[in-house]
């Protein structure tokens, strides 16, 4: 779980709920009906179900899911490796591997795949991993650009209906209300969580790209019979300077 994305966006929404005080003047329908259902139905008509349904599970996903770093997935390739070396590839059947694409790549090995079909299909893959992560990212930069949009059209609709009944002071207030909140939701939704998740997508895709790359390669050097403990120096490209001391620890 990444607890940076949880503290962010929940320090920023409390920040602005202890300047706001009481929330009852800043919550109104028809402003939340504007710019909140609005913007979804209009980004909706930009894309389709699937799409949309997509993008808010990836965007959920940044919350409940990190990625591994290049070093610890390098320390399991080692491990499995060096099991793979010793006992045969049948042994890796019975391993414990959380991160599912480079189960799949060891599921190919132990049933004997040859490695071009075994790169092939994590290729094909890892392309389609980084589709939807695209696809995700064009639907929230809609939500982003939409939002603002929406909250302009309530403004004008909240004037229109203030200017219409001047002569009812009653009717001024509500739709002053409108005019005004439908800006700030929709400055919320760009700015608060579209931004956010937008970048937390973008980090993730690019996570998610480095590893796939690093696991095809390293799934070839042990389908081919290297040696494990050459694996940290063969990837040694895809780890930080920063690790690159912790790197040459592995294999001893």
């Amino acid at each position: 779980m990444d607890i940076a994305t949880i503290v962010g966006l929940g320090g920023a929404f409390a920040m602005v709920a202890m300047a706001c005080g009481d929330p009852g003047p800043f919550i109104d329908m028809p402003s939340v009906y504007i710019v909140v259902l609005g913007t979804a139905f209009t980004v909706l008509a930009r894309s389709s179900i699937p799409e949309f349904i997509g993008a808010i599970g990836t965007g959920m996903k940044t919350i409940k899911y990190k990625a591994e770093t290049p070093l610890q997935l390098i320390e399991k390739l080692y491990e499995l490796g060096t099991i793979a070396k010793k006992d045969g590839m049948v042994a890796l059947e019975g391993q414990e591997i959380s991160n599912k694409f480079l189960a799949k790549g060891v599921r190919m090995m132990v049933d004997g795949t040859d490695p071009k079909l075994i790169q092939k299909a994590l290729e094909i893959e890892a392309a389609q991993v980084t589709a939807s992560n695209k696809a995700a990212l064009t639907v929230w930069d809609s939500i982003k650009e939409v939002g603002p949009a929406m909250g302009m059209i309530g403004t004008l609709v909240g004037l229109v209906i203030m200017l219409g009944n001047m002569s009812d002071p009653k009717s001024i207030g509500p739709a002053f209300a409108v005019a005004l909140l439908t800006t700030m939701y929709g400055a919320v939704i760009a700015n608060m969580i579209c931004i956010p998740v937008i970048q937390k997508v973008s980090n993730l895709d690019s996570s998610l790209a480095t590893n796939n790359a690093l696991i095809i390669e390293a799934i070839l050097f042990i389908a081919s019979g290297g040696n494990p403990r050459m694996l940290p120096t063969v990837l040694a490209g895809y780890v930080p300077p920063k690790d690159q001391a912790k790197l040459e620890a592995i294999g001893g």
